[in-house]
């Protein structure tokens, strides 16, 4: 039981740091998407060239 005493603080450390994480992900925008690649793929246009 005395191993609790070291597990609890260290599993609520790493979810803080995942937590952590996740709101600088946000908040450095990683997760946008303003061009729409997820409508892309479903385009005809097939291009070799990246657009500007």
């Amino acid at each position: 039981m005395e191993i609790l005493t070291y597990l609890i603080p260290v599993s609520l450390l790493l979810g803080g740091i995942g937590l952590a994480a996740f709101f600088w992900a946000m908040k450095t925008k990683q997760f946008d998407d303003p061009t729409g690649d997820a409508n892309r793929i479903l385009t005809k246009d097939w291009d070799d060239k990246p657009k500007p």
